[in-house]
C-alpha cells in the first residue's frame, strides 16, 4: 500500500517564513528627476547621463547648484525613500538646458573653424579647469584656450603672436596681487599691446586653490610655509602620497560645474571670454 507524503518531496518548498525577493524598479533618468544617492545622501535633480569607464553615470544638481556624478549601479538611488535603479531614457540621454558654466546650451552644434583670438592661461592645469567648466561655451564661440607654460616671457609671446583688433588675446595669470611679479608682467603686456590684449589674474597661489575645498573633500587648503614648493607642501599636508599630476586629477574630478569654483575665478574667466568674443 502506498503511503502519502504529506510534506512533499521538498520540505522547504512552501516555507511560510521565506520572504519573497525584493524587486527594485528601474526608473528612467529623465532630465529634472529628483533622486537621492543611497550611499552619500546627496540629493539632486538629473542634469546629465553619460558613458564612462566605470559604466553609465548620472550627474545630479542640488538646490544650491552643486553637482556630483554617480555611477548608475542597481539600487544605488532613492525616490521618496525607496530604492530604485536609474537607467538611460529610452528616448535618449537626459537633455540639459545649461552648460557646466551655467550658460544656456547652444542649439548650434556644428563644427566651427577656430577664430584667431585666443585665451592664454599659465599652465596645463589651468587649461584643463577652464575646459571642464567653460569648454562648451568656448567651443560654441570657436575660441581656443592655450597654456603658456609660464608667464615670464609673456611680452615676447605676444610679440610673436601679433595681436590686432581681429586677433585679440585674453590672458589669465596666477597670483596676480599688488606688487607681485605677475602684476608687473601684466602691466608691461598691456602697455605694449593695448587695446588688443587684456591681462587679468586671480589671487590664488595656484589654480588648485580656485577649486572650493568641499568639492575636493577637504576642510580647507593647507597653509604652506614660504620657501617650500606650494604643490608639494599641499600634497604632504593632505597626506595624499602622490605626484602633482595625480593630485590634480583628484582635484579636477571634484569639479562638475561653476558651483565648485571660487567666485573670484568665475568672474575673471567670464571677463576674458567677453573680451575675445565681443567686438
Amino acid at each position: 500500500m502506498r503511503v502519502s507524503d504529506r510534506y512533499g518531496s521538498d520540505v522547504l518548498a512552501n516555507d511560510p517564513h521565506r520572504r519573497p525577493p525584493v524587486v527594485i524598479p528601474d526608473v528612467d533618468a529623465e532630465f529634472g528627476l529628483v533622486v537621492e544617492c543611497a550611499e552619500s545622501g546627496f540629493c539632486g535633480s538629473v542634469v546629465r547621463v553619460e558613458k564612462a569607464i566605470e559604466g553609465r553615470t548620472v550627474e545630479l544638481e542640488d538646490r544650491h547648484g552643486r553637482r556630483r556624478v554617480f555611477v548608475m549601479r542597481p539600487g544605488a538611488f532613492l525616490i521618496d525613500g525607496q530604492p530604485v535603479s536609474l537607467k538611460p531614457e529610452s528616448n535618449g540621454p537626459a537633455k540639459r538646458t545649461t552648460t557646466a558654466s551655467g550658460s544656456v546650451v547652444s542649439v548650434n552644434t556644428r563644427a566651427q573653424v577656430a577664430k584667431s583670438s585666443r585665451i592664454w592661461v599659465e599652465g596645463v592645469h589651468d587649461a584643463e579647469l577652464v575646459e571642464k567648466v567653460w569648454g562648451e561655451d568656448l567651443r560654441g564661440e570657436a575660441i581656443v584656450v592655450e597654456p603658456l607654460h609660464g608667464a615670464d616671457d609673456l611680452v615676447g609671446a605676444l610679440g610673436d603672436f601679433g595681436p590686432t583688433s581681429q586677433r585679440k588675446v585674453g590672458v589669465l595669470l596666477d597670483h596676480m596681487v599688488s606688487g607681485s611679479k605677475e602684476s608687473r608682467i601684466a602691466a608691461d603686456a598691456v602697455r605694449a599691446f593695448a587695446p588688443n590684449v587684456h591681462v587679468i589674474g586671480h589671487p590664488f597661489i595656484d589654480i588648485w586653490q580656485a577649486v572650493k575645498p568641499e568639492a575636493v573633500g577637504i576642510a580647507a587648503w593647507p597653509t604652506v610655509p614660504p620657501g617650500k614648493p606650494w604643490k608639494a607642501g599641499v600634497i604632504a599636508a593632505l597626506g595624499w602620497n602622490c605626484d602633482d599630476r595625480t593630485a590634480w586629477k583628484r582635484i579636477l574630478r571634484g569639479v562638475t560645474s561653476y558651483a565648485d569654483l571660487e567666485p573670484s575665478l568665475l568672474g575673471r574667466v567670464e571677463e576674458l571670454i567677453d573680451f575675445v568674443t565681443v567686438d
